[in-house]
């Protein structure tokens, strides 16, 4: 079996069409997905995404297992502007803790192969991780390397329960069993962690909010504070999230194909269009209205 070639820094694996299948909870695609920079036109794959079980809602928001089948001879690159989040991935030849990806997140699916991954909530990295994330910025380490023996678990439980048929709802089950297991030792999410989780929601949640002294008039935290709980917790700046935010939305927008990228700029809140023009391409490799072009949600 092929997997998913990954390169140093790369964040999640994503995949370019969502399941509907019933177990253990199906969900429809949100704004997480959309920092998923999916090409319309790429089928090789399909991403089963699941709610999490109540009690771990504060340590994960979601299960993604994606699997696919790409012809031999071609690859298909999945594009992520990860959320501010740390991520734990496990596949046949891999089980890796991944930091944040601060730029664009890329994977190079080839072959057949799946992955099962849990989005961490951002109180939760650290937790995991057994203290600041920052050292995991823009890499990944073998889930050992964090979790010890019980990532050597972790590992074991989840390649079993996916061994048969990678697709199938029971195994998907199965799999997000093994996970919830082995991360509820990480439960109650300390006071800090809580805080961060606010923070993150603030911003992702007031697009209004367009800068860092905004943010800190809203959370009642100086700058100082506020640069040192999110470099702990996520290994990120608090300008960062704002930008990640309004990039993130940015993709859907032009995405949608309903706005001009000028009417994007204006709703976000950019200065202008060349404003966003730079922040896009930086992070991207794209210009706004290359991205639209192709990957705007619109089949062939």
């Amino acid at each position: 079996m092929s997997g998913a070639r990954a390169p140093a820094g790369c964040g999640s694996l994503g995949a370019v069409d969502a399941d509907t299948s019933t177990s253990p909870v199906p969900r429809r695609l949100d704004r997480v997905e959309w920092a998923h920079l999916r090409d319309p036109r790429d089928a090789t794959a399909v991403v089963h995404r699941y709610d999490v079980p109540a009690p771990l809602a504060p340590l994960v928001q979601r299960f993604w297992i994606p699997v696919w089948s790409v012809p031999p001879g071609r690859q298909s690159v999945q594009r992520v502007l990860q959320h501010p989040a740390c991520l734990v991935i496990v596949s046949p030849e891999y089980a890796r803790f991944h930091g944040v990806v601060s730029g664009l997140s890329t994977t190079t699916l080839t072959g057949d192969g799946w992955a099962a991954g849990v989005m961490l909530t951002p109180a939760a990295g650290a937790l995991v991780a057994g203290g600041p994330v920052a050292p995991y910025t823009d890499r990944h380490v073998d889930v050992g390397e964090v979790l010890g023996e019980h990532g050597a678990r972790l590992a074991a439980g989840v390649r079993a329960a996916m061994a048969g048929d990678p697709s199938s709802p029971a195994a998907h089950a199965a799999a997000t069993a093994v996970y919830a297991d082995v991360l509820a030792r990480f439960l109650p999410v300390d006071d800090e962690g809580l805080l961060v989780d606010r923070v993150v929601a603030l911003v992702e949640s007031r697009p209004d909010l367009t800068r860092v002294d905004q943010l800190c008039a809203e959370t009642g935290l100086s700058e100082r504070a506020l640069q040192r709980l999110v470099s702990r917790r996520l290994g990120l700046t608090p300008k960062w999230l704002v930008q990640r935010r309004r990039l993130q939305e940015a993709a859907g927008r032009l995405r949608e194909g309903t706005a001009t990228v000028a009417q994007v700029a204006a709703e976000l809140g950019y200065a202008d269009q060349p404003h966003l023009t730079r922040d896009f391409a930086r992070a991207t490799g794209m210009t706004p209205g290359g991205f639209a072009a192709r990957f705007g949600d619109r089949r062939p």
